[in-house]
């Protein structure tokens, strides 16, 4: 078997397993509607959403066309204002930039924020084989760490937890902190939490923190969140670090007005998110709190080789999340399934080129195509027209299965040839419509029971669609 072919089984044992599990599909439910309701009100209620969307785009147009400049503004900022700045080509470069801050700042604990680029450098699994205890201190990313699993959403890593799940979770790992009883209800679940990762902030030495932008005109990372342990990850500890894409730079404050306004709204459909910190640089002098020193890290991994091809337009996601609250794919199988860090949409398009074709071979072909993706992205990527390159792509590499290949390929020489393709179909065509038009739809297909498994196939007209335009034609001469 393929390297190709082995991954395309993970994705389809894992679609399988996530459609076969009651509690998944309970919390996929019971999430499904939330996001994207709440996101279709708040645009609503905002005329100028469509054309703060343009505006976004623009503004990450031009920082992708002029990126160096904008990185070495901010790098020349965040030193003037006393920072460090970290360079890192790959994400185990970019672990072990991050260990050896730890290890100088002889750290035994470190609070983390909710960080999509630290998920990426698999940089918990580094700091822990090096003796550093690390404590998520996002409640999702805490539950998914008391349960050894990765995220699940972007945004909502647990998701894809039931209520019930979550309390057995607590139960079991929170009576080492004098927690003896389950607790049920959401406030209570909360409150459990924030007592033990209370003491997390006080003795942590480093606090480590995604950043959602990077200001160029001022050296300031900006974190946007709905709790507060980013802000106590980033003050408490004497030491803080900053793990971030190179494509978060952008020019002013002026812009990060754009996508605050973007941004909450899709990805939770907020108008504002409860949070939003802009950090540049270690304490002052005079100033009672805030790190001693001061440190951003910031990622290539494949971003570079993105800027100069046809993905180029993938480096303006801003990680809302929305493509993956509108996928029917995802919905369905949540984001376990898809192998890596990030799911969905942006993940599938992501995953192959951050990882290569070979070891994300299934996830373009898992996409319907459907453009949800496309109409709901706020800074308005062409997700759907970059899944359908990456299938180009993985024909073009010969990555597809012989079978899959020999038939499309026969089907390509069949529609090149329009009389003798009208008359190999025509029979299937009338077939499938006799058989089908009694119940108005097609149980069973022979050689598509990957379809017809899980859903019912219209049934078609008796003659194709050509035949009917061409009859149509005729008829209005």
């Amino acid at each position: 078997m393929t390297q190709a072919a082995t991954s395309a089984a993970v994705f389809k044992s894992k679609a399988r397993e996530a459609l076969s599990d009651p509690a998944l599909q309970q919390a996929m439910d019971r999430a499904k509607g939330g996001f994207v309701g709440a996101r279709r009100i708040s645009i609503e209620n905002l005329a100028e959403f469509d054309s703060l969307r343009d505006t976004a785009r623009d503004i990450k147009d031009h920082v992708l066309n002029h990126l160096d400049l904008y990185l070495e503004r901010y790098e020349r900022k965040t030193i003037e204002n006393g920072g460090h700045v970290h360079w890192a080509q790959t994400a185990e470069e970019a672990c072990q930039i991050v260990k050896k801050i730890c290890l100088d700042a002889d750290a035994r604990l470190v609070a983390k924020g909710k960080s999509m680029v630290s998920e990426e450098m698999g940089l918990n699994r580094v700091l822990e084989e090096a003796g550093i205890e690390v404590a998520e201190t996002d409640l999702g990313e805490y539950i998914i760490q008391l349960a050894g699993e990765s995220p699940s959403h972007i945004i909502a890593p647990a998701i894809h937890k039931t209520r019930e799940q979550i309390t057995e979770l607590f139960y079991k790992n929170h009576k080492r902190h004098g927690f003896s009883e389950q607790v049920t209800r959401r406030e209570a679940i909360v409150n459990e939490a924030r007592s033990v990762l209370r003491s997390v902030f006080a003795r942590a030495d480093v606090g480590i923190t995604g950043a959602n932008f990077l200001i160029a005109e001022s050296g300031a990372n900006v974190i946007v969140t709905n709790e507060g342990n980013g802000d106590l990850s980033s003050t408490l500890p004497r030491v803080q670090i900053i793990t971030a894409g190179i494509e978060k730079v952008i020019p002013s404050l002026d812009d990060l007005s754009t996508f605050l306004r973007i941004l909450g709204r899709s990805a939770t459909g907020q108008e504002m998110s409860a949070y939003t910190t802009l950090y540049s640089g270690p304490r002052r002098d005079g100033e009672v709190e805030g790190p001693t020193e001061y440190h951003v890290v910031l990622l290539d991994n494949g971003r570079s080789a993105m800027l100069a091809g046809r993905y180029r337009s993938m480096l303006r996601c801003i990680r809302c999340g929305a493509c993956l609250n509108h996928c029917p794919v995802y919905s369905a199988v949540g984001g376990h399934a898809y192998g890596w860090v990030y799911p969905g949409p942006m993940g599938s398009v992501l995953s192959p080129l951050m990882q290569g074709f070979e070891q994300s071979y299934d996830l373009p072909n898992a996409c319907t195509l459907n453009g949800r993706c496309n109409d709901v992205c706020p800074v308005r990527i062409p997700l759907s027209d970059m899944l359908r390159s990456h299938r180009f792509e993985q024909y073009r590499r010969n990555l597809n299965p012989w079978l899959g290949r020999r038939l499309l390929s026969l089907w390509a020489w069949l529609v090149r040839r329009p009389r003798l393709y009208q008359g190999v179909v025509a029979l299937p065509v009338w077939l499938m419509n006799r058989f089908g038009r009694v119940q108005g739809a097609l149980r069973r297909l022979p050689g598509a029971g990957g379809w017809t498994g899980g859903r019912d196939m219209a049934a078609p007209e008796k003659r194709t669609f050509q035949v009917q335009w061409q009859a149509k034609r005729d008829n209005d001469r």
